[in-house]
């Protein structure tokens, strides 16, 4: 599909048809990337989306340890460490 830039004030934008915006799946707001083919145009994500599926990607919960049941105390928690 070929559309014309549009003018908006010193900038320029393009008008995305209804059924395309649905297809896409895009909301309020949208990320642009430039890649050597062109902008891309993708939906908008939330700060630290899938960051969760990313952490239990990246350990397995059964090896989780407490640095603090594993470490040996050092100087400063033998003399200077105060509750």
């Amino acid at each position: 599909m070929k559309t014309e830039l549009v003018r908006i004030g010193n900038s320029r934008g393009i008008r995305i048809p209804k059924p395309l915006i649905e297809q896409c799946g895009l909301g309020e707001t949208v990320e642009l990337r430039v890649t050597n083919e062109g902008l891309i145009i993708s939906p908008g994500r939330q700060p630290r989306h899938e960051w969760d599926n990313a952490f239990r990607a990246a350990s397995d919960a059964a090896n989780d340890e407490l640095m603090l049941e594993i470490t040996e105390p050092n100087e400063f928690d033998r003399k200077e460490w105060r509750w």
